[in-house]
């Protein structure tokens, strides 16, 4: 069962080797990251980043039983567990295998996680437009057509990572 865990970003290291001395089983651990490429005085900088800032994601069997999380409670580097997670399996999972499915080779996820629709106003977090709003006009098979300012200009989907304003 998935479970959403918020930690202490100096001690992650701390936190995972104790929930692997706890668990004695095989347990899973996703935490997703994006690869953010910005031009800064004529150069490409790339910086990766996580998607959920100091949350992750534990898979563990012990989840089942509600009384699980007070073995993990006290491990070192843990703030705590998110509440609801039993409810919410089913959203966690497909959040999971969503991201699971737009990352790339090197484990960066490539494309944008929203969907997307028409006359909607989004920002781009990559390449040469950073920072830039742009609106959505059509849609095509891998490329969209926006209009940015007064510039109407096609680009493709894969290309760039942009979110909804």
């Amino acid at each position: 069962m998935w479970t959403v865990i918020k930690f202490d970003k100096k001690n992650l290291n701390l936190l995972l080797s104790d929930l692997k001395k706890k668990s004695r089983k095989e347990l899973i651990i996703y935490r997703p990251k994006i690869l953010i490429q910005r031009f800064s005085k004529n150069k490409l900088t790339s910086k990766e980043h996580y998607l959920l800032g100091d949350y992750l994601f534990f898979y563990h069997n012990d989840f089942k039983d509600k009384s699980a999380t007070e073995k993990y409670k006290f491990s070192r580097g843990l703030k705590y567990f998110l509440k609801g997670f039993n409810e919410f399996q089913l959203d966690i999972k497909k959040f999971i295998d969503k991201c699971k499915k737009l990352e790339n080779d090197k484990g960066y996820v490539s494309e944008t996680l929203f969907d997307l629709s028409l006359n909607s106003f989004y920002k781009f977090n990559s390449g040469p437009f950073v920072n830039e709003i742009f609106k959505i006009i059509n849609f095509e098979k891998n490329k969209i057509k926006i209009l940015a300012g007064n510039l109407k200009t096609t680009i493709s989907k894969r290309e760039y990572l942009f979110s909804p304003v």
